[in-house]
C-alpha cells in the first residue's frame, strides 16, 4: 500500500469527536472492507446488549445483579428514581467531605488539617485511583497520596515509614465492597496497629468506603470512624474509577471530579451511537477483533506519548484482562477468550522493547496515545526548529510508521491535553469498548469466576498451614516432611506442606527445618 492510499485509508476510517478533541486512528490495523461488513450483524446485536445494559438488565448472573456504571456519570440514566438519588447524593457527598477536609473543618484530634491521604485497597480499589493520581495531581495537592495495594508486610512498612511523624494528620480510607477482601482488611489491620502503637485513635483519622450495611459499614459505624461512603453493587471493582472508590481520593487531591464526571459522560453519549464508524468504542472493539481474529491471538500493546499517562497500562490491565480473559463463552463452550495487555511509554519505549517490537515475534499490536498539548505554556527550542515537545512527537510518528513498514499493527488514540475530562472520556471509552469486544465473542464480561477461584485456592493453603502448625506444636517432636503430611491426612499436598514449612522458618514462626536443602524430601521439621 503506497502513501497516497495510506493517507485516504486514514482518512477513510479516522473518528473525530469535536467536543472532546479525540480523534481515534484504526487505519494501520490491517482488515479489508468486506469482511468488516461480516461484522455488521455481530455489531448491531452489540449495540442492543449495551442498551439492555445500561436499562437495568441482569448482567452478571453470578451475583444476580446489574452492570451500572454508566448511571454514575448521568445519573438520569438510571433505571429508578432511587438509584438516581443514592447517586447525586454520594457526589454531594464526597464534595462536602473534601472541602471539609480542605477547610479544616474536618481535622485530626491534635492539629489543624490533616496532610496526607493513606488509601487502603487492592485491585480495582487501587489501580483507578493511582493512575488518576498520577495522571491528573497538582504538583503541590491539598494531600499528599499513599497506597496499600498489596498484603507484602515489607511494603506496608515502607509506606509507613514514609508517612513517618505525619501519622497523625493522615487520613485513611479502607476501600472494600464487603469489607471481608483479605489484602484489604490485612492492611487495615496492619495500619491500626500502627496507629494503636503510636497512641492514636485509628476511628478519628479514617474513613469507609463500603457497601452500605457491610460489615466494614457496621464497624465504622460502632467504632466512629469520620464517614461512610456507598458503593453500590451495581459497579464492579475494574469499573468503579467513577465511583465513590476512585473520586473521593482525586477529591481530596483537588482534582475535578465533576469534570471526569462530564468527560466520561461525553464519552458515553458518543459511544451509545448504534453505528460502527461514529462509534469510537466500537472501532476500537472492531481493531481488537481484527488483530487477533476474535480470539485474542495477539497482546496489546499500551505506548502512552506523556510520563503522566504511563499507568494506564496497568489500568487498562485489570479492566480488559478481568473483563475479556474466560474460560467458557456464554453457551457454555470452552473458548479460552482474552487480550493480555501490557506497556510502557514513550520514547521510553524506544530504548526498552521497539526493538522486538519491530524485528522480533509479531504477536501483538500497538496502541499509541499521543497527547497534542506539549505543557502548560510555551517552550523553548532545544535545536534551531524545535522543541522537546517536536521531538516526542516525532518519535512517536516515527515508530507507528517504523511498525507498520514492518507488517506491525497499530490504534492511534489522540487528545488535546491530559486533564480531568480526557482522562474520564478515556476510561469511558476503554469500558464500553470491553463491552463491545465481549459481546463480539459472545462472552460474559462482567463476573471473574477465575479471582474468585484463586481466592478459594488462597484460603485453602491458609487452612492447611493451620493444620500444620498445629500438628508440629502438639506432636512436639520432630517429623519429616512424608510423616508430618500423612498426620494432618494431606500426603496428596506434600509439596504444598513443604513450601508452608518453608515460609514459616524464614520468618521464625513455629518450626525449623534441618536436613538437605536441595532434597526437600530429606528434610525434617522441628518445632520451635
Amino acid at each position: 500500500m503506497d502513501a497516497i492510499q495510506l493517507w485516504q485509508r486514514y482518512q477513510d476510517w479516522l473518528y473525530y469527536h469535536s467536543g472532546l478533541g479525540l480523534y481515534l486512528d484504526i487505519s494501520r490495523m490491517r482488515f479489508e472492507e468486506t469482511w468488516v461488513e461480516t461484522l455488521i450483524p455481530g455489531f448491531e446485536k452489540a449495540f442492543k446488549d449495551m442498551q439492555a445494559l445500561e436499562a437495568g438488565a441482569i448482567a452478571n448472573p453470578d451475583e444476580d445483579r446489574m452492570v451500572g456504571h454508566y448511571w454514575l456519570r448521568n445519573s438520569d440514566k438510571a433505571p429508578t428514581p432511587e438509584l438516581k438519588q443514592a447517586i447525586d447524593a454520594s457526589i454531594v457527598q464526597m464534595e462536602v467531605f473534601a472541602e471539609a477536609i480542605h477547610s479544616g473543618t474536618i481535622h485530626p484530634p491534635d492539629a489543624a488539617k490533616f496532610t496526607d491521604v493513606l488509601s487502603v485497597g487492592i485491585g480495582g480499589s487501587a489501580l483507578g485511583p493511582q493512575f488518576v493520581a498520577a495522571a491528573l495531581a497538582p504538583e503541590q495537592p491539598p494531600l499528599h497520596l499513599h497506597f496499600i495495594d498489596n498484603t507484602d508486610p515489607a511494603g506496608i512498612d515502607r509506606v509507613m515509614r514514609s508517612l513517618g511523624d505525619r501519622l497523625n494528620t493522615t487520613l485513611v480510607l479502607i476501600t472494600s465492597k464487603s469489607g471481608g477482601t483479605p489484602e484489604t482488611r490485612n492492611g487495615m489491620v496492619e495500619v491500626k496497629h500502627a496507629y494503636e502503637t503510636a497512641g492514636l485513635s485509628f476511628a478519628d483519622h479514617a474513613i469507609a468506603i463500603t457497601l452500605p450495611g457491610s460489615k466494614m459499614d457496621q464497624s465504622a459505624k460502632t467504632e466512629h470512624w469520620l464517614d461512610s461512603f456507598p458503593m453500590f453493587d451495581w459497579v464492579g471493582g475494574r469499573t468503579s474509577e467513577l465511583s465513590s472508590v476512585g473520586l473521593i481520593p482525586a477529591a481530596l487531591q483537588g482534582i475535578d471530579i465533576r469534570a471526569m464526571l462530564a468527560g466520561a459522560a461525553e464519552m458515553d453519549a458518543a459511544t451509545a451511537i448504534p453505528s460502527l464508524r461514529q462509534n469510537p468504542a466500537a472501532l476500537l472493539a472492531l481493531a481488537w477483533y481484527a488483530s487477533g481474529h476474535g480470539k485474542g491471538e495477539k497482546d496489546m500493546v499500551i505506548l502512552p506519548y506523556k510520563d503522566s499517562l504511563l499507568l494506564f497500562s496497568r489500568y487498562l490491565q485489570q479492566l480488559i484482562m478481568e473483563s475479556l480473559g474466560k474460560e467458557r463463552d456464554l453457551d457454555g463452550n470452552v473458548v479460552h477468550q482474552g487480550i493480555a495487555v501490557y506497556g510502557n511509554k514513550g520514547s521510553t519505549d524506544q530504548h526498552a522493547y521497539v526493538q522486538q517490537l519491530r524485528e522480533g515475534i509479531a504477536n501483538f499490536f500497538v496502541t499509541f496515545i499521543e497527547v497534542l498539548e506539549d505543557r502548560q505554556g510555551s517552550s523553548i527550542e532545544v535545536e534551531p526548529g524545535a522543541t522537546s515537545g517536536d521531538f516526542l512527537s516525532g518519535l512517536y510518528q516515527g515508530t507507528r510508521a517504523a511498525l507498520f513498514e514492518n507488517g506491525r499493527d497499530s490504534v492511534t488514540l489522540t487528545v488535546p491535553r491530559v486533564d480531568p475530562c480526557t482522562v474520564g472520556a478515556l476510561i469511558a471509552l476503554y469500558e464500553r469498548a470491553v463491552g463491545f469486544y465481549a459481546s463480539l465473542v459472545n462472552i460474559n464480561a462482567y463476573h471473574q469466576p477465575g479471582v474468585e477461584a484463586g481466592k478459594k485456592a488462597a484460603t485453602s493453603v491458609l487452612d492447611l498451614q493451620r493444620q500444620v502448625v498445629q500438628m508440629v506444636q502438639t506432636t512436639g517432636q520432630p517429623l519429616d516432611l512424608a510423616t508430618l503430611a500423612e498426620k494432618i491426612g494431606a500426603a496428596d499436598q506434600i509439596e504444598t506442606i513443604y513450601q508452608i514449612l518453608r515460609h514459616l522458618e524464614a520468618n521464625q514462626r513455629s518450626v525449623t527445618l534441618q536436613g538437605d536443602r536441595a532434597n526437600p524430601a530429606s528434610l525434617t521439621v522441628f518445632p520451635c
